[in-house]
């Protein structure tokens, strides 16, 4: 359950949505062209506790529950996405391994300065041959003494340019009986043998920076192991990337109501023969689809969200929700550039931006055909085990 009362609660949300839309919003274009979040803008993001709103108060967060991690999420969608990037990955995917599987050890020694953002944590899953499934993952970890070695490649992973601390996934036995023989460990950034790459040149999200990384003969000690178990690493990446898809759906919700505000915005006030082309009821249909995207997404996050809360279901519903919010959002924003016409299709203008960031939002965290699969399976399995 949360840290935080409602009451207050009300005072973070407020805070947040007047920084994201009166500090962040009018500067998206510096961010969008400088492929980075300023620093005084982090800045700011530190002391508003946002590297940590999601880790639990005893830790050195604000100890926001998955319900007011949504709410947060969609008010930190209406901007560059990159701003969430920042500290997204601290509070979700990889601070989450460390908060539901590491060990008191492990939490008191790196939770706090992760909360604060004094350390950039980031997760080390992805990689050639292992994307959306983590089973096939490749990098091995092997037992030596009073150390492992790790050997492998990730990629495409979020912050690896800027992180102090990689969460990596590792193999250190082929699956059986036991188990999936993934487990995860922390290894510091500065680490002899970790080489982080150049940063990805993608076609979004400018100031969410992305890169491979390499460990060779990477060294680390049998602390390092999250939680003291080999078999924690498949759950582990399991459960944190199930909660962090309540969270993206959340954020793909605040990006549609962006992409909505701005079409409402310019339907209202552009003309075509003297006309508001709002006017047009073919313009008013598109408006329409795209409020009746937004409700519905926002109502299916919350719903999920005290799903979650409540442990009612924490496998289906993140994935209805990551599933409908991202496509959601996809059609949303390309109606929103038709609502623009060719204004739409100009570098400066948010929609043109939202169009190509909104795009990733259907890919990481489980792509949209892994979300099918595990609803219809899932519902499948759930009508067996009923017979």
């Amino acid at each position: 359950m949360s840290d935080v009362s409602d009451d207050d609660f009300r005072e973070i949300l407020a805070q947040t949505r007047q920084f994201v839309r009166s500090a962040v919003v009018p500067r998206e274009s510096e961010i969008v062209a400088g492929d980075k979040v300023p620093d005084d803008l982090r800045d700011q993001a530190m002391k508003m506790g946002l590297f940590g709103y999601a880790i639990p108060q005893q830790w050195g967060g604000l100890g926001l529950d998955i319900t007011q991690d949504v709410e947060l999420a969609m008010e930190l969608g209406y901007t560059c996405l990159s701003l969430r990037s920042m500290f997204g990955t601290n509070n979700g995917i990889a601070g989450q391994v460390l908060v539901g599987f590491g060990t008191d050890e492990q939490r008191t020694r790196w939770l706090e300065p992760i909360a604060t953002g004094e350390v950039v944590a980031s997760f080390a899953l992805t990689e050639p041959g292992a994307g959306s499934n983590p089973s096939g993952l490749k990098t091995k970890a092997v037992r030596d003494g009073d150390h492992w070695v790790i050997n492998g490649s990730k990629q495409y992973i979020t912050n690896a340019p800027v992180a102090n601390l990689f969460i990596v996934f590792a193999r250190t036995r082929p699956a059986d009986a036991n188990g999936a023989g993934i487990a995860v460990f922390l290894v510091p950034a500065d680490t002899r043998g970790v080489e982080v790459g150049s940063k990805d040149a993608k076609m979004g999200q400018e100031g969410a920076w992305t890169s491979d990384v390499t460990f060779t003969d990477v060294r680390v000690g049998t602390d390092a192991l999250i939680g003291g178990s080999e078999d924690h690493g498949y759950r582990a990446a399991m459960t944190s990337l199930a909660r962090g898809r309540i969270h993206i759906a959340a954020l793909a919700v605040g990006t549609a109501q962006r992409a909505l505000d701005e079409s409402v915005a310019y339907a209202a006030t552009a003309t075509q023969g003297g006309t508001p082309i709002g006017s047009f009821q073919l313009v008013q249909a598109m408006l329409a689809d795209q409020q009746s995207g937004v409700m519905a997404g926002r109502a299916l996050v919350r719903d999920a969200a005290q799903k979650w809360l409540h442990d009612e279901d924490r496998r289906i519903a993140p994935s209805v929700a990551k599933l409908f919010c991202t496509e959601m959002a996809g059609k949303v924003a390309d109606l929103a550039v038709q609502v623009h016409g060719g204004a739409g299709y100009m570098r400066g203008v948010p929609v043109e931006r939202i169009y190509r960031e909104v795009r990733l939002l259907r890919l990481y965290e489980g792509t949209s055909e892994i979300q099918r699969l595990i609803i219809g399976g899932g519902l499948v399995k759930e009508a067996q085990r009923s017979r």
